[in-house]
């Protein structure tokens, strides 16, 4: 082991020399300066990752708060948002009540709710007999005819719609002035006695006769479906309804 160790010193040193009168850099200064060079390489880069990682520990309470500040904003305009679409779309229902609310001198008023079981088609208004809303009133949307008042307290109203098996409303089938009575079947409203030579068909638009709550011509519905019935003198017309019962806001009370 001596003499190989002899043997590799002598060798480097014969190399060394032989560099040297060569004027050319020695394989040994190359091999040690690469080595020196890696080295101090991995050391800058260890250098540099302490640093980062302590100028990250050192960020991270204002990186937290910053972050606490953009979730609370982007919270208030979130809110801010729906609050806006809310007033948009309370806006454009009293915009579409309000021409009804002029041609028939009626009380605007807003559904308030509805009942909880679901037993009979009817709303509450948020109108009552201080604003002089009286039981028979008609209510109308900006579609048609919505119901009329069943029952009055002092500041609010519960409205029969006229979907709901209570109600009768006079109507006329408008294309050919058939008469008829639109009743309420819980999801629809049909139409009874129309004469059966009535020519009836899909689209014909059906609206209020004179009657105790609505004056004549209110829009009620469009047929969508014709009942004869072989041992009768009548026929019956199932109606949808231009107002949408199921998403009331804005109504107007009128008085016949």
């Amino acid at each position: 082991m001596l003499i190989g160790i002899i043997i590799v010193a002598a060798l480097l040193a014969l190399l060394q020399i032989g560099a040297q009168r060569s004027g050319s850099v020695s394989p040994i200064a190359t091999v040690a300066s690469s080595i020196f060079a890696v080295g101090e390489a991995a050391v800058a880069s260890a250098i540099r990752g302490v640093r980062s990682f302590g100028t990250t520990l050192l960020a991270l309470p204002h990186l937290e708060r910053e972050n606490v500040a953009l979730r609370a904003g982007r919270q208030r305009l979130i809110e801010e948002n729906a609050r806006l679409h809310e007033l948009a779309a309370a806006y454009a229902a009293e915009s579409a009540v309000r021409p009804v609310v002029n041609l028939y001198n009626g009380i605007e008023a807003r559904v308030i709710g509805f009942p909880p079981e679901n037993e009979s088609r009817a709303v509450t208004i948020d109108k009552g007999s201080r604003a002089g809303v009286k039981r028979d009133d008609g209510v109308l949307a900006a579609e048609g005819v919505v119901g009329r008042v069943g029952a009055v307290a002092p500041f609010s109203s519960t409205v029969v719609l006229a979907t709901d098996y209570t109600s009768r409303i006079p109507a006329i089938v408008q294309r050919g002035r058939w008469w008829g009575i639109a009743r309420g079947n819980v999801g629809s409203v049909v139409v009874e006695y129309i004469p059966q030579d009535a020519p009836l068909r899909a689209g014909d638009v059906v609206v209020t006769g004179e009657g105790r709550s609505f004056h004549s011509g209110v829009p009620i519905g469009s047929v969508i479906a014709i009942e004869r019935g072989d041992a009768t003198l009548y026929q019956t017309a199932v109606l949808k309804t231009f107002v949408d019962l199921g998403a009331l806001d804005r109504v107007v009370v009128v008085s016949h």
